[in-house]
């Protein structure tokens, strides 16, 4: 398939930039793969979609404080510095992105906090943004790790066009992250709240949890236009045995089972063995979805409402029908759902 093929006109006020007033109110548009029905809902009838021992798939993964801003040496020109993964504990070693990029070089030294109490030190260029620090803190590693979030932001997408506010750091996590190493937040995950999540349970639902650190691959522009061209980044997988046999045993019991999120999507499928189980791994995944594509574990999904060209729509179009899912964006910006990661979700069964 090709880029311009997921292009589609989104009026700016449709990108939500701010969570709904409550987790589980969010609007839900509801769509049926085999008779194409659609119905329009809140979040919380999910619950209406799914029987006792049906199973969710969520993704368990934390989103750490990952945007700095510093100032380089000398010129006290302020820099964003954004965190992607810690290379090395012992010598504080972080792959990052800077912002503006031209302005920083091997053996610059940068200073963050109001006293300047932090200082790192450029060692390598990895990309055209990319750059490799080193952090100089004498002193143990989760003590060097804490000063450091203390530091930092939470991550909110660059298209929100606005800063950090108080509420993010609790709105923009799942009310079930647990290992940290995200720097995306998934954004499925983020319409359930304590009380659904509860209610899903006394139904008898079961719950497997699986993590992916979704990194800036999710919004990285697409520069190809032939598909089979575009290379993902990669990024940290873990599914554990625990997950695999809740999954699978549900699939022996022809239970349903939902993938909450892209991120669960793109896990699951890439550790699917030949005969639709799920399989343990830790490990990285690259793996790129789009139409047309055979998926092997779950039978439905929760997704939100993706922004024109994105991976994201690409792996919905996969799951739910190209030629379905676009004229349900069309249908999804006609009666103004909202877009992006704070916005709208759709449950494709």
């Amino acid at each position: 398939m090709k880029l311009s093929q997921f292009k589609f006109d989104l009026p700016e006020e449709l990108i939500a930039t701010h969570p709904a007033k409550n987790r589980d109110e969010s609007r839900m548009l509801v769509v049926n793969r085999k008779t194409g029905d659609i119905e329009h809902k809140v979040f919380k009838d999910i619950i209406d979609y799914y029987d006792d021992k049906d199973v969710f798939i969520f993704n368990d993964t934390k989103v750490f404080p990952a945007r700095l801003y510093g100032n380089k040496e000398k010129t006290g020109a302020t820099i964003e510095v954004f965190l992607l993964r810690e290379l090395n504990e012992e010598f504080h070693l972080w792959d990052v992105l800077v912002d503006p990029a031209r302005k920083i070089r091997i053996g610059n030294k940068l200073y963050f906090g109001d006293d300047d109490a932090m200082v790192a030190e450029v060692i390598d260029n990895t990309t055209s943004r990319g750059r490799t620090l080193r952090f100089l803190y004498d002193g143990p590693s989760d003590e060097f790790r804490k000063a450091l979030y203390a530091l930092g932001e939470t991550p909110i997408p660059k298209y929100l066009n606005r800063g950090e506010e108080p509420d993010d750091k609790d709105r923009y996590q799942t009310i079930f992250a647990k290992n940290e190493g995200a720097v995306v937040a998934p954004a499925a995950g983020l319409h359930f709240s304590r009380e659904l999540m509860k209610r899903l349970e006394i139904k008898g639902l079961h719950f497997a949890y699986i993590t992916l650190h979704s990194g800036l691959g999710n919004y990285r522009d697409i520069d190809v236009e032939d598909l089979t061209k575009h290379k993902m980044d990669s990024e940290q997988l873990i599914i554990t045995q625990e997950a695999t046999e809740i999954v699978n045993k549900a699939k022996d019991e022809n239970r349903r089972v939902c993938a909450v999120g892209t991120s669960v999507m793109r896990a699951i499928e890439t550790i699917v063995s030949t005969d639709g189980h799920l399989k343990t791994n830790e490990g990285w995944t690259n793996k790129f979805i789009f139409p047309p594509y055979d998926f092997g574990i779950a039978d439905s999904m929760v997704t939100n409402f993706h922004l024109p060209q994105s991976t994201l729509l690409m792996m919905t179009a996969a799951f739910g029908g190209y030629d379905r899912i676009m004229d349900i964006y069309d249908i999804a910006v006609k009666e103004k759902y909202k877009f992006g990661t704070y916005g709208d979700a759709m449950l494709i069964i």
